[in-house]
């Protein structure tokens, strides 16, 4: 037990130095996009801002959204890192359970587990608000990305989605704004 308890200190040590977002108690469980068609979801969209996450390091964040197989969501996410290079990770999502199409799982590798990938809110052609959290004993850590089909999203767009975060728990202080300035991000793929 005492091993357990030092791994937890560890990785929560690790999580608080990284500024990962993580709260006391469980994962709040907001509602979801009701009658969400994920056909309409394919496609590109840029990250207009996030809440720190250690697997995310760069700026002009983008996932593109593809049909793989009926049910499955291919994902694609690229990302400019601080040297120049493009990083990218591939996976898949899917709805567990089909009265709930908006609560999704994502998983990038066989051997990874599955992360909540839950769209709060989305009007398909111009913004989404994507959430994910994962339980961690008496803790939770809190995923928040605010997604445009372009690389700019209105002020007012974007306090109306931290406004739904807000009203269902959800901390939206640390949200950082990605960079998708066209010149800075003009090595991405279009």
């Amino acid at each position: 037990m005492q091993t357990f308890q030092v791994i937890s200190l560890t990785l929560l040590s690790f999580l608080a130095a990284s500024a990962q977002t993580f709260l006391p108690g469980k994962c709040p469980t907001p509602a979801v996009q009701e009658n969400f068609d994920a056909a309409r979801y394919l496609g590109r969209w840029h990250e207009i801002q996030k809440l720190p996450a250690v697997f995310q390091k760069g700026e002009c964040c983008q996932a593109t959204y593809t049909l793989k197989s009926p049910g499955v969501v291919g994902v694609f996410n690229e990302e400019l890192l601080a040297d120049g290079t493009i990083n990218s990770i591939s996976g898949t999502a899917q709805a567990k359970d089909s009265s709930e199409p908006a609560k999704l799982e994502v998983s990038f590798s066989e051997i990874s587990r599955e992360s909540p990938y839950w769209v709060l809110s989305t009007d398909y052609d111009r913004y989404s608000l994507v959430y994910g959290c994962s339980n961690m004993d008496d803790c939770h850590v809190d995923f928040v990305w605010i997604l445009s089909r372009q690389p700019a999203l209105p002020a007012e767009t974007i306090e109306e989605l931290i406004n739904i975060l807000a009203s269902n728990g959800i901390p939206a202080e640390k949200l950082q704004v990605t960079n998708q300035e066209a010149a800075f991000c003009s090595s991405m793929p279009e």
